[in-house]
């Protein structure tokens, strides 16, 4: 039975003049393998979720986390068919297109997770700044697959396309209403980036009332809305797992941290009170397995009517969560940013790994932003002649930033040692 709620619309690709495969597929479960076979995606093995990869052998990386919202996003779409009136057998969100944007939704993260991704964006501050959803943008539609002479995208659907853009305002629209001289830390996309922007819009004109930042940022497809809480519902939980795993949270931290808090609700120290339960009896994976079915059935959908919606149902309807478990996932959060991403071994990981990308960054820049007579080859030569194909300082500072984001962990130490330690990597090594 045809699915009525997606039309041309929807399916339309961003080059409609490329052909596409003719087999069993639909379009979006093209979309979704188009991902799943691509280096990209499986670069996200060696990138760090929360804990530096390598460290320990039980941890989330940024790939197992993509695959555990792409699962949660598909239930929460299998859940909402059978269970919300507004739904039907021939009228419902798609769990395909909703799984491939959530494989997709961190290929833009580059290595050491958040951190990597500060300093980026304090790098590139004078060329557009770095955002990590924005730089996903920038691989689906451009970097993607990878030829000799220049990377090119996937040609995704609007559909597709839109379902990963968490954020819709422009790095220089954030910057007007910041102190001059200022940049925004996050929640932007590059200011070339604007003709996706147009597409997924359909060209459509945006209204008045949607022009401040906040209210753009927050007008989002049905899918980009699951994926959000898939994710939030991913490492509110997980991130806690893997905090006990690793021995940043135990009871005794809990209870002090809690003792601390005096302003949280009577649901929060119950939350807190049975977390500590579950971690004594030993059933903590278990415990917070069932949760997620929870976060998943506190979904629900409300009718939209917007300045897109006539053109798409995918704006016809905003994903509504009860708030007793927002509360829940709030919560789990701000115990993961205190005593997980604020410990001191967190905090020295990040300090000695951000020294390396500035180090890495601008050592790359002497030598090709302003290349002279002294310059040197130090990048491989494929990605030495994408940069050099760019005619601008600030096409080339982008290249760099591409280079440095597409690394894994691993690729970006081992690159940060062959230009700085003088003891590591021989000759021999790059023959």
């Amino acid at each position: 039975m045809p699915n009525q709620f997606y039309q041309k619309f929807d399916f339309a690709r961003l080059d409609s003049s490329r052909p596409l495969p003719d087999d069993h597929r639909s379009p979006f479960q093209i979309d979704r393998d188009r991902v799943i076979f691509s280096y990209a995606f499986r670069r996200l093995q060696s990138k760090t979720q929360v804990f530096q990869t390598g460290e320990y052998d039980f941890y989330r990386t940024r790939l197992t986390h993509s695959i555990e919202v792409a699962r949660i996003g598909r239930s929460i779409c299998d859940y909402l068919r059978a269970n919300d009136t507004a739904l039907s057998d021939d009228f419902y969100i798609d769990p395909d297109l909703t799984e491939a944007v959530g494989l997709a939704h961190d290929l833009g993260h580059p290595p050491f997770g958040h951190i990597g991704e500060r300093e980026l964006n304090a790098l590139m501050a004078p060329y557009g700044g770095f955002e990590g959803n924005a730089q996903t943008l920038r691989i689906l539609t451009e970097l993607l697959y990878e030829r000799k002479k220049q990377p090119c995208g996937m040609n995704p659907t609007r559909a597709f396309l839109d379902g990963i853009l968490k954020y819709k305002v422009l790095f220089k629209e954030h910057c007007a209403d910041l102190p001059e001289g200022t940049t925004p830390e996050k929640h932007f996309l590059f200011d070339d980036q604007l003709e996706y922007l147009d597409f997924v819009l359909g060209g459509s004109k945006i209204p008045s009332e949607l022009m401040s930042n906040a209210a753009l940022n927050n007008f989002k497809s049905i899918e980009c809305q699951i994926m959000d809480w898939a994710d939030d519902t991913a490492y509110s939980l997980h991130d806690i797992l893997d905090g006990i795993r690793a021995g940043f949270l135990t009871p005794e931290k809990i209870e002090i941290w809690r003792e601390k808090n005096t302003s949280f609700s009577e649901n929060a120290h119950g939350h807190l009170s049975e977390l500590i339960q579950i971690y004594k009896k030993g059933n903590i994976e278990a415990r917070f397995s069932n949760k997620i079915g929870a976060f998943i059935q506190a979904c629900t959908l409300k009718q939209n009517e917007n300045f897109m919606s006539p053109l798409t149902h995918r704006y016809g309807y905003s994903l509504e969560i009860d708030e007793t478990i927002k509360e829940e996932c709030q919560l789990y959060k701000k115990l993961a940013f205190d005593l997980i991403f604020e410990s001191v071994e967190i905090k020295q990981f990040e300090f000695k790994r951000s020294h390396m990308l500035k180090e890495l960054f601008n050592a790359i820049k002497e030598h090709y932003i302003q290349p002279s007579s002294r310059s040197l080859k130090i990048l491989p030569a494929q990605v030495t002649q994408w940069i050099e194909h760019e005619g601008t300082d600030l096409g080339r500072a982008r290249r760099i930033c591409d280079y440095i984001a597409g690394l894994t962990d691993g690729q970006a130490t081992h690159t940060y040692k062959r230009l700085f330690d003088p003891e590591f990597g021989s000759i021999l090594d790059l023959l």
